[in-house]
């Protein structure tokens, strides 16, 4: 849904491949080209989604423009790139450095060989693997998380990773996923709040040049540790930035990319992920006058997009619905929270001119409460996370609007704040 609004903010429409009940679908400003799975397995399902893709692309009058959003959707454009390459138009980093920074245990061989910045990483095969280990107790507290992203985990934990502070805890974690198959990450701590994660955002054309940057950080997540992002704000982190241009020139990164780094309290910054795709962080750079989207379509459909930073390029917010329920844990009184929201510059699912996909959300949590007894489960059901952003979307020129499927409403899109934007 972000991206959807970041290009909407240029006067571009969105055509989306998102799960069924995806809030993106309901956008005024795009429409959707079919319903997919995005927790099927790419090495299974990938063929029949290019098939799609491509039946739909060779239908427009020119090639549209990918815009990956999830690990999955990054992992089959990059796989499938030589196949999509001449019905669609995109950036994406080299094949290898995709792989090395979605795989745990490809991104910490990639780190010892570069000498990165990251806390002390171990990869093992399976649970009974890392509770078998032998870990000296000074080790702990210990992070653990699954080296590839999967419905396992999220099924049996709402956060992104788990502390365990002895042998014992992990021991325990280790039965919860006895049966699972998947690799995990055990990972030095690194001491502090969820507030404590900042990140760079770029954006590198083929020549190597960034053409947009930005730094920022976490305000509060749900869960509370290692949760999905529910407040954001931009910020003027010159050490952030500094090590986030050094890494680029040390990886080879084209295209764009997501650093997250944590600050210890002695103010060190230690890599924890790169994430090679647009992510919900360019909405809130986008209402700042640094639309990484913007220029991205600009870039490969022969256009200009000159980067714009206003006033609140580093300071800008950016809420969630569910940050209501994480400034109450956070003790945060309401009608404080209530007059902050209003005044953040970037707001998920909502905009008065464009009013249906938090409606969408909001029933997203309803099905996610409800009883389940005599309600037929699905894995299209969204669940509500906080993070979930439409999985792929493609911009597309207006007069193709119609021919995925727009109504005329739709394909108008915004008509605001294209005076940067000529072609």
């Amino acid at each position: 849904m972000e991206i959807v609004r970041a290009l909407a903010l240029a006067g571009v429409p969105s055509a989306v491949v998102a799960p069924r009940h995806d809030e993106a679908r309901y956008s005024r400003y795009a429409t959707t080209i079919f319903d997919w799975d995005w927790g099927l397995p790419i090495e299974e399902c990938g063929e029949q989604l290019l098939e799609r893709l491509l039946e739909f692309g060779r239908r427009q009058s020119e090639p549209p423009v990918l815009f990956f959003c999830s690990d999955q959707a990054v992992m089959f454009t990059s796989r499938f790139r030589t196949r999509l390459e001449p019905t669609f138009r995109f950036a994406v980093a080299s094949p290898d450095l995709v792989e090395d920074v979605s795989d745990k245990q490809r991104f910490s061989s990639l780190s010892a060989r570069l000498s990165l910045p990251v806390p002390a990483t171990r990869v093992v095969e399976s649970a009974q693997a890392f509770a078998d280990a032998y870990y000296d107790a000074h080790l702990f507290p210990l992070i653990v998380k699954p080296a590839l992203r999967s419905t396992t985990w999220a099924s049996a934990e709402p956060a992104k990773a788990l502390r365990v502070d002895d042998l014992a805890e992990l021991r325990a974690l280790a039965q919860t996923f006895r049966a699972s198959e998947q690799r995990f990450v055990v990972q030095e701590c690194v001491p502090g709040p969820e507030s404590a994660i900042e990140s760079y955002h770029v954006y590198v054309d083929g020549r190597g040049s960034v053409r947009a940057e930005f730094t920022g950080r976490k305000i509060r997540t749900m869960p509370a540790e290692f949760g999905h992002s529910t407040a954001l704000t931009l910020t003027a982190a010159t050490d952030v930035r500094d090590l986030g241009r050094e890494l680029v020139t040390l990886i080879g990164l084209r295209g764009v990319a997501k650093f997250d780094f944590k600050r210890s309290a002695r103010g060190k910054l230690y890599l924890l992920e790169i994430n090679a795709r647009f992510s919900l962080w360019h909405h809130l750079g986008a209402r700042v006058g640094v639309n990484i989207p913007a220029m991205v379509y600009a870039d490969l459909t022969g256009g200009r997009w000159v980067s714009s930073p206003t006033e609140r390029a580093t300071a800008a917010t950016w809420v969630h619905p569910k940050d209501v329920l994480a400034a109450r844990r956070a003790g945060v009184p309401m009608l404080r929270w209530l007059i902050w929201a209003a005044r953040c510059d970037a707001k998920a699912f909502w905009a008065w001119n464009d009013p249906l996909p938090l409606l969408a959300a909001c029933g997203a949590w309803i099905r996610e409460h409800l009883p389940t007894t005599g309600r037929r489960s699905s894995s299209h059901d969204t669940g509500g996370s906080p993070t979930r952003p439409v999985l792929m979307a493609l911009g597309i020129r207006k007069r193709d609007a119609l021919t995925a499927g727009a109504s005329p409403r739709r394909a108008s899109g915004s008509r605001q704040r294209r005076s940067r934007r000529t072609s």
